[in-house]
C-alpha cells in the first residue's frame, strides 16, 4: 500500500475544518496499520510471541473494538457496561487470555473488513457533526475531556498497537 500523494493534514471534503483534520490523521494511521499487517497468513496472524503476548490478529481486532467503543461513547452517549455490547467486541477490547483463546483462525481479510466497516460508520457519523461537537466536554474520572481528545485517543491507541504489530511481525518464525 503506497503512501498517498499528499501528507498534508488539512481540510477534508464533507467535514468541518477540525473534524477534517482529525479524519485525515485517522486515515493516515489506518493506512499505516494496514501496511504493517499486509500479506500475513492465518498462522502469522495467530502467532503468539510468548505466553502473555497478543497475536497480530487480536491486535487488529482490538483496534476495531476500541473504535466501536468510542462510537458508542461519543455518538450514542453510552458506555461499555451495557449487556448489548457484543461479546466478541468486549473480548477484542480487553484482550488477555480470552483474546488469546478466541481471537484466532481468521484470515487477514476478516480483520481488514471489520476495520473498514467500523471506520465507514465512524466517518458517516463524524460527517454529521461539526467542530462545536468536537469541542464539547464532559467529565471522565474527575477530568475534563472533549470529543476531540476521545477521537485522538482512538487513533493514538491504534498507532501504539501498530508499533506492536511491526515488532511482532519482525519476530515471526521463518517458514
Amino acid at each position: 500500500m503506497p503512501l498517498p500523494d499528499s501528507l498534508v493534514i488539512g481540510p477534508t471534503p464533507g467535514y468541518s475544518p477540525g473534524l477534517g483534520r482529525l479524519v485525515a490523521m485517522m486515515g493516515f494511521a489506518r493506512m499505516t496499520t494496514l501496511r504493517a499487517a499486509a500479506g500475513l497468513t492465518v498462522a502469522q496472524l495467530d502467532h503468539l510471541h510468548d505466553a502473555s503476548s497478543n497475536s497480530i490478529g487480536a491486535l487488529l481486532a482490538h483496534v476495531a473494538a476500541v473504535e466501536v467503543a468510542y462510537q458508542r461513547i461519543t455518538f450514542e452517549g453510552r458506555g461499555l457496561s451495557l449487556p448489548a455490547y457484543d461479546e466478541e467486541w468486549m473480548t477484542a477490547l480487553q484482550l488477555g487470555d480470552a483474546g488469546r483463546e478466541k481471537l484466532r483462525g481468521k484470515p487477514l481479510e476478516h480483520y481488514v473488513t471489520g476495520l473498514e466497516q467500523v471506520r465507514e460508520f465512524t466517518l458517516k457519523e463524524l460527517a454529521r457533526h461539526d467542530d462545536r461537537w468536537l469541542d464539547e466536554t464532559d467529565v471522565w474520572n474527575g477530568r475534563q475531556v472533549n470529543n476531540y481528545f476521545k477521537w485522538f485517543h482512538v487513533f493514538e491507541d491504534e498507532l501504539n498497537h501498530r508499533g506492536q504489530i511491526r515488532w511482532l511481525r519482525q519476530r515471526l518464525p521463518a517458514g
